[in-house]
């Protein structure tokens, strides 16, 4: 397997293609023309923004701002992109996935990468390198540059000619490569490629994880198929605290809450966690979620009231 060495972008990287891409619940266009905020954010205040870009209160500015910063530093959407595999946050589904390459626990990853859409991959420093800033790409465009760049690296890009975005096909081009336990990661927003990754009729010693990730704007409708993953990330919806950390397993983090569904999701975290370099605090409780009242994001009025009523209406987990 090559190693994918740090690459540094150029001090004016430009960005090549179009791209759409979800940011706190706005969705977001990146082209040649620049950074456009098409839709105000659901989310008011995140810690992890916050970490990350300094911003204490979250409107289309701050999203603008916070996307324009990862095109100019790391050559998001840019021929330039850098691809480094440092970690970036302690449960994240890249950090996760490359600790389970590593280990021997999948066979490869199942991503999404601007430039390329879906890429299939065994190479773990590369899964990282392609998710540590990544945020829910809704549609993408190909460059030559990000695609040849992830060729090199043990990766597999599903469709050059389009970049498209379709996870069950790169978990059906994981098993006609060979592989045989696979792991991947699907948006809320392709909530039901969840359940048609379950339907597939797999060999005996064929096997999918399928981490639920990008969670913030899923709706009411999306739970019956985001219910079928093995690890949710609530990302900052309440919907799916309420909902999905109900039926969890177990939890890890507070502020964006990662929920085991499954127990083979439940065994793969507790391999992540003998990995992760942190102490750790681990206690028995009779339900969860688990809330500590302050923390995790912060949703704008508005979006809290709707989302409320979507709670009330689900009365139980799908």
């Amino acid at each position: 397997m090559n190693r994918l060495a740090p690459t540094a972008v150029s001090r004016r990287p430009c960005v090549s293609g179009k791209h759409e891409i979800y940011c706190c619940g706005s969705r977001v266009r990146i082209s040649q023309s620049g950074v456009e905020v098409l839709t105000e954010p659901c989310v008011e205040y995140c810690p992890l923004h916050d970490a990350l870009y300094g911003t204490k209160h979250i409107d289309r500015e701050a999203v603008r701002k916070s996307v324009e910063s990862k095109v100019s530093t790391v050559g998001f959407c840019c021929r330039e992109r850098s691809f480094r595999s440092e970690p970036v946050v302690a449960y994240g589904a890249s950090e996760m996935m490359q600790v389970w390459l590593r280990k021997g626990l999948i066979d490869c990853a199942v991503v999404v990468c601007e430039g390329t859409g879906t890429v299939i991959t065994s190479n773990g420093e590369l899964v990282q390198s392609i998710g540590a800033r990544l945020t829910g790409i809704v549609k993408t465009s190909p460059v030559e540059e990000i695609i040849q760049r992830i060729k090199a690296s043990d990766g597999v890009v599903l469709d050059e000619a389009t970049a498209r975005i379709d996870q069950l096909e790169g978990v059906k081009r994981a098993f006609d490569l060979g592989f045989r336990r696979v792991a991947a990661s699907v948006a809320s927003f392709q909530s039901k490629t969840i359940s048609d990754i379950r339907k597939l009729r797999t060999r005996p010693d064929q096997d999918v994880l399928v981490f639920s990730v990008c969670n913030t704007c899923a709706r009411r409708q999306d739970l019956k198929h985001i219910a079928n993953a093995d690890i949710v990330c609530a990302s900052a919806s309440n919907l799916l605290r309420t909902v999905i950390g109900k039926k969890s397993l177990m939890q890890v983090g507070v502020t964006i809450p990662v929920y085991a569904v499954t127990k083979k999701g439940k065994k793969h975290i507790l391999v992540y966690l003998e990995e992760l370099k942190a102490k750790l605090v681990a206690f028995r409780t009779s339900a969860l979620p688990y809330e500590v009242e302050g923390k995790g994001p912060r949703l704008r009025v508005s979006y809290a009231t709707k989302s409320l009523k979507r709670q009330r209406r689900a009365k139980s987990p799908p």
